[in-house]
């Protein structure tokens, strides 16, 4: 939280997040992706990589699925968070 409040000091016109829920508690990762969907409806720009795909897939607009460097999937972030191949693989579902 305070590394995403220093970058915001700076007004940045990009947001970079790279992996904000590691090694977090569900609870803080909560609060974490609160602030980000508050950003992105205030209309901030941010690229977020997460592995945590459906907490990420929440708050984004598009997604981009990486296997091995290479972009498998790609599409509206609500459509892949209903995509069965996304669930069976990166949700567990």
């Amino acid at each position: 939280m305070l590394a995403i409040g220093r970058a915001l000091m700076s007004d940045p016109r990009l947001l970079f997040l790279d992996e904000p829920s590691a090694g977090l508690a569900p609870l803080i990762i909560e609060q974490i992706y609160q602030v980000v969907a508050r950003l992105s409806d205030e209309g901030k720009t941010m690229i977020i990589v997460e592995q945590n795909a459906e907490i990420a897939l929440g708050v984004a607009q598009r997604g981009y699925v990486l296997e091995l460097g290479q972009i498998r999937l790609s599409g509206e972030a609500g459509e892949l968070s209903q995509s069965e191949e996304v669930r069976r693989i990166y949700m567990g579902g």
